[in-house]
């Protein structure tokens, strides 16, 4: 016997515009043009460094990653990002599931940041009808189109809408593709169920985005430069949505994955930036760095000299780069994500710095 599962339909689901928010990003981002705070000199050489390895990356057309948790977006630093990639500095942003719903009602609605402990206890925390609805509803059609998790709600988001083709196109491409392609035949037979499932009118699906100048992923989806998402089941609220459909956060997720290995895979003399993520970022890193030395082994090379920067609030004045691990009687010790990252070669330091002020530093800097 299989066992139960919860019943999604079941859930009243409240329209977004009921939800109190905390955060406003017309009130509340942070232009590029502001002055950072509480930066030492120790960390501001250390950010004079990293500025003079990105220019040295960009020279060598090496890549800049910069993977980043969801408070880089929910603390109005869009502006700054943005600017990173308008002016090349950036090659790839990654972040985590929150990242991008936070970006995607920032577009929507100009607004985020629901207050969790009341509504959890109020039963409400997560259960919104747009931000489940159209997220989901993006990634079901961006796996049939063979897109990335972040590459549909950026696409989204700057098209301010979707495609929603006819059931008859998508059972016949599944018909005609079963065998050349099956990934994206099945994502087709997904998308034709889901279009009858909840009704949706075949054509052009029109979903403003009033707010769109400030997605880091719309912008990004129009700058063609990778922004990708590295979701974990469950972790993000548009997992209560009935919208959600596990297969297409799969295939979407999956391509974006691939799509951060290749850009790992040109990381020799290249720049890493891990500002605040604390799993997603060292975890998926130390994947895609393992299959890209597995690629440049088989061809006698090697990446060594990539240059890996991690930035968090947890204090720490451990020399990791001169000192290496520390000892396990050393707070420092148990800083996981540094420890992941500094077993990665290269050379890897740490900052402790509110993300807010390193990346307005690091932006007025590679001006400098």
């Amino acid at each position: 016997m299989p066992y139960s599962k919860f019943d999604r339909s079941r859930l009243k689901i409240k329209p977004l515009a009921e939800r109190k928010n905390k955060v406003y990003i017309e009130r509340d981002h942070i232009p590029v043009g502001q002055s950072p705070k509480n930066l030492t000199e120790k960390g501001m050489q250390l950010i004079e460094r990293t500025a003079e390895r990105i220019k040295k990356a960009r020279e060598l057309n090496r890549s800049v990653m910069l993977a980043f948790g969801a408070h880089t977006i929910k603390n109005g630093m869009a502006p700054t990002l943005i600017a990173l990639m308008e002016e090349g500095w950036v090659t790839h942003l990654a972040t985590n599931g929150a990242g991008i719903i936070h970006d995607w009602e920032f577009a929507f609605q100009g607004e985020s940041s629901e207050d969790v402990r009341e509504n959890v206890k109020q039963g409400q925390f997560g259960i919104w009808q747009e931000t489940g609805f159209y997220i989901n509803l993006a990634l079901i059609v961006g796996a049939f189109e063979g897109l990335g998790y972040g590459e549909s709600v950026g696409k989204m988001v700057e098209e301010e809408g979707l495609g929603i083709p006819e059931p008859s196109f998508l059972y016949d491409f599944a018909q005609e593709n079963r065998e050349t392609d099956p990934q994206r035949a099945a994502a087709a037979i997904d998308l034709a169920g889901v279009i009858k499932r909840f009704h949706l009118s075949v054509g052009f699906m029109n979903i403003p985005h009033p707010y769109k100048k400030y997605s880091v992923q719309g912008n990004a989806y129009a700058l063609r430069v990778p922004f990708t998402g590295h979701p974990m089941f469950g972790h993000d609220i548009i997992y209560t949505h009935p919208m959600n459909y596990g297969a297409a956060v799969g295939r979407t997720a999956e391509n974006d994955f691939l799509y951060y290995a290749q850009s790992v895979s040109n990381l020799e003399n290249g720049v890493y930036l891990s500002i605040g993520s604390a799993v997603m970022s060292p975890m998926i890193f130390e994947k895609s760095l393992s299959m890209a030395q597995n690629l440049a082994i088989q061809h006698n090379s090697h990446i060594d000299h990539h240059y890996i920067l991690v930035v968090d609030l947890a204090e720490s004045d451990w020399d990791w780069d001169k000192n290496g691990e520390p000892p396990m009687d050393n707070p420092a010790y148990y800083l996981r994500y540094c420890k992941t990252f500094h077993r990665m070669g290269g050379e890897m330091h740490y900052l402790t710095a509110d993300n807010r002020d390193f990346l307005l530093a690091l932006y007025h800097e590679l001006h400098a």
